[in-house]
């Protein structure tokens, strides 16, 4: 019977409204309706879903409808990291990798996100994971892994 109810709770949580608002929006993006697809979003991320905020940082980072804006693509993607989303977390390394709207770049926090981003699923975090280390001393290394450590816990506690 846990099992039925646990089912049945779970499926109703995959029919929310949030995730019909994220499906529509990700169909207007594909339609190269970008303006719509952020008036979509924008409900769904004010409430703190993490998938919107991810699109929304996508937006973005790559001027889809809005202006261009690392500083704001870097903040919806933190959102978004701070939830565990590890397409958002990817995009988190990559800034803090490159210094893109950022006062410089930071390595140590680059590599933790990929790191958390790989844990949490992304199978292109391991390749960026791989380039980053070629650019860090085994110090930077060593302390990225301390902050992987203290993140990861926090963010993935069954993991």
């Amino acid at each position: 019977m846990t099992r039925f109810l646990i089912a049945c709770f779970m499926a109703v949580l995959s029919f929310s409204p949030a995730r019909a608002e994220i499906e529509t929006a990700r169909d207007l993006m594909e339609a190269g309706r970008f303006e719509e697809a952020r008036a979509a979003l924008l409900p769904a991320a004010r409430s703190g879903n993490a998938d919107a905020e991810e699109l929304i940082g996508v937006m973005y980072a790559m001027g889809l409808g809005v202006a261009r804006d690392d500083r704001r693509a870097f903040e919806w993607y933190l959102r978004s990291s701070l939830k565990g989303h590890p397409g958002a977390q990817s995009g988190i390394g990559w800034y803090y990798e490159t210094g893109r709207g950022l006062p410089a770049p930071d390595l140590v926090r680059a590599y933790m996100w990929y790191a958390l981003s790989a844990i949490g699923g992304d199978p292109d975090a391991a390749i960026s994971l791989e380039d980053i280390t070629r650019k860090m001393t085994a110090e930077e290394i060593e302390d990225a892994h301390v902050l992987v450590g203290d993140y990861g816990a926090w963010l993935y506690p069954r993991r």
